[in-house]
C-alpha cells in the first residue's frame, strides 16, 4: 500500500527570514477501477481504503447495491513493464448474476481528483434511479444547533489534515449527531465513496437515519452519491451548485450549504429542519 503522506524539501520565507526545511505533502496517485477485468474508470486519489472508494463508486453508479453485489476485489499487476503491484489498480468481480451496467457507463473516464463528472457524455448518464429512495424516512427533524455542531466536529477528525493542510473530507453522523464515520481524500467524491463502500461492507445501506458532512462545496455528483446511497441529508461548510441544488429537489433531499456556526443556508427539503416557522424554499423566479 502507498503512503498517506511524504517528506519534501521546501523553501520557507516568513516575515523576511529564510530557512530550508522538510514539509508534509499529502500524496496523490491514480486508481483505475476495473470491473471484470475491464477497465471503467481512473480517479485521483488519497491511497488508503481502496476497495471501499471502489465499492462506493460502484454503488453510486448504480452498478451495486449491497456486499453480495460483489464477488471479490484485489489489488492487480500495476502498469509497469515487470508488472509490477503499484497498488494502484483494483479489479472488482461483480457476484454472479448480477448484471454488467450497459455499454455507455463504460466510458473509461479519466477523473479528476476536484471533478468526478469530468468526461460524463451528459446529465442523463448520472441521474441514475437509485434503489434506496431518500423520500423513505420518515420521522427525520434535525435542529439547527445539531447542524451547527458537525463542521467542527468534522474538522476535529480530520488527522491528516492537520499535518497537510491539503485534504478534503467527508463525514457521516447519526440522526443524534454521533460520529459514525470519516474519511480524508484528496478528492472530495473520493472521501464521501470511502464512506459509502465501507458501510456497504457493513451492511449499512441504506443509510437513511444519517447526515453527510463534507468540507468545500456541494456538487451535483455529491448529491448524486448521497442519493444513491439512501442519505436524507446532505450538509456542506460551502455553497452548492444549481445543478446540485435542482437534483437534490428532484430526489426529496435536504441540501444544507454554507453551515457556518450557527449560519445556515437550506436549499431544499427544509421539512426535516426542526425550526419554528419553516419558510418554503424552492426555486427563485
Amino acid at each position: 500500500m502507498g503512503r498517506v503522506t511524504e517528506r519534501r524539501r521546501t523553501l520557507r520565507i516568513r516575515d523576511g527570514a529564510v530557512s530550508d526545511r522538510p514539509d508534509t505533502l499529502v500524496v496523490e496517485e491514480p486508481l483505475e477501477i476495473r470491473l471484470n477485468g475491464e477497465p471503467l474508470a481512473i480517479t485521483m486519489r488519497t491511497p488508503g481504503d481502496d476497495f471501499a472508494l471502489a465499492t462506493g463508486f460502484l454503488v453510486s453508479e448504480g452498478v451495486i447495491g449491497a456486499a453480495d453485489d460483489i464477488r471479490q476485489i484485489l489489488y492487480c499487476a500495476g502498469a509497469t513493464a515487470e508488472g509490477v503491484n503499484t497498488y494502484n489498480v483494483v479489479d472488482v468481480k461483480l457476484a454472479p448474476g448480477v448484471p454488467e451496467p450497459e455499454t455507455d457507463l463504460r466510458r473509461k473516464v479519466y477523473t479528476t481528483s476536484s471533478c468526478g463528472l469530468c468526461g460524463k457524455a451528459s446529465l442523463d448518464a448520472v441521474r441514475t434511479r437509485t434503489r434506496f429512495p431518500v423520500a423513505d424516512s420518515p420521522g427525520l427533524r434535525l435542529t439547527p444547533a445539531l447542524l451547527s455542531a458537525l463542521p467542527d466536529r468534522l474538522r476535529a477528525a480530520q488527522r491528516v489534515f492537520d499535518r497537510t493542510g491539503g485534504l478534503h473530507a467527508a463525514a457521516l453522523f447519526s440522526e443524534d449527531g454521533e460520529l459514525l464515520d470519516v474519511r480524508e481524500d484528496v478528492g472530495r467524491h473520493n472521501a464521501v465513496d470511502k464512506l459509502i463502500g465501507l458501510a456497504v461492507r457493513d451492511g449499512g445501506l441504506p443509510l437513511s437515519r444519517a447526515v453527510l458532512m463534507v468540507s468545500g462545496r456541494a456538487s451535483f455528483e455529491l448529491v448524486q452519491k448521497a442519493v444513491m446511497a439512501g442519505i436524507p441529508v446532505l450538509a456542506a461548510v460551502s455553497a452548492p451548485s444549481s445543478l446540485a441544488v435542482d437534483l437534490a429537489a428532484e430526489s426529496g433531499l435536504t441540501l444544507v450549504g454554507f453551515l457556518r456556526g450557527p449560519n445556515m443556508n437550506v436549499y431544499t427539503g427544509a421539512e426535516r429542519i426542526a425550526v419554528d416557522s419553516p419558510a418554503t424554499v424552492g426555486r427563485d423566479s
